[in-house]
């Protein structure tokens, strides 16, 4: 079994790749990929998005505004609504990318600061994208006690520091199809060095389709080339990788959602 612990499944394109979300989640389970989280990145997008997935009680959802997305319209008050949906496992996407937009670096510390103490609040798990800002992204996690939430560094390409850091915090961290990329060596070496208990597995679909699949639209059965390949990194079974990531994901993010429903 595997799980994709980090798609945008309203992203995909159903004109001409697939006939409809139903078919993307079939493709999935053909791969035995047994869960989905689909992760929000505007506030507006999230009632499409929430729509778009309630029929599939195997696919889950995060709520939050990504960094590049800052200037987008927000309010505090919508996204506690919005989080507060049983669906909703976890806070985010979140966090700081000073490679693509520096100019809004005040906002984005602003807005993380908000979905860090929001997810502490009611306890939900954090979704961090960060690109080029590891200290600021540490010193707000670390001054929110973020550790109390705890979490997941996305689509991971930072070094072996970060990530131990990361875990310093309780936070996971989760590999996309990037790791199978020719020039991707540092981040091999890091999940050589990770335990397995630490790592979850993503598409971040319809990004970054994984090899063999490169230049292609990503989608969440496109999982399993990245838990392959993390398993010929490691030197284990593809289904050592693929259960014990997929019960990281629930530990993570399926516990507490449990606790929620009893």
């Amino acid at each position: 079994m595997f799980v994709d612990s980090h798609c945008h499944l309203d992203k995909l394109d159903y004109s001409s790749t697939h006939s409809g979300i139903g078919e993307v989640i079939a493709k999935a389970k053909a791969c035995n990929v047994t869960d989905i989280l689909s992760v929000g990145v505007t506030l507006d997008a999230f009632p499409h998005m929430m729509e778009l997935i309630r029929p599939f009680d195997n696919v889950y959802a995060s709520c939050g505004v990504h960094p590049l997305d800052v200037e987008s319209e927000f309010s505090l008050e919508r996204l506690y609504r919005f989080s507060s949906d049983s669906r909703v496992v976890a806070i985010g996407e979140t966090g700081l990318d000073y490679h693509y937009q520096p100019e809004t670096k005040d906002l984005q510390k602003v807005r993380f600061e908000q979905h860090v103490a929001l997810a502490v609040d009611i306890d939900k798990p954090l979704i961090i994208h960060t690109r080029q800002a590891r200290k600021d992204t540490l010193s707000i996690l670390r001054s929110g006690h973020a550790e109390q939430c705890g979490g997941v560094i996305h689509c991971f390409t930072e070094d072996l520091a970060f990530a131990k850091a990361a875990l310093d915090l309780g936070f996971y961290i989760s590999i996309s199809g990037i790791v199978t990329f020719k020039q991707a060596s540092e981040l091999k070496e890091v999940v050589k060095a990770l335990p397995l208990d630490c790592l979850l597995i993503e598409t971040d679909s319809p990004y970054l389709a994984p090899v063999p699949h490169r230049g292609k639209q990503n989608q969440p059965a496109y999982v399993v080339e990245v838990a392959s390949y993390i398993a010929q990194l490691k030197g284990l079974s593809l289904s050592e990788v693929g259960l014990k990531t997929s019960k990281n994901f629930h530990d993570l993010f399926l516990r507490r959602k449990n606790s929620f429903d009893q």
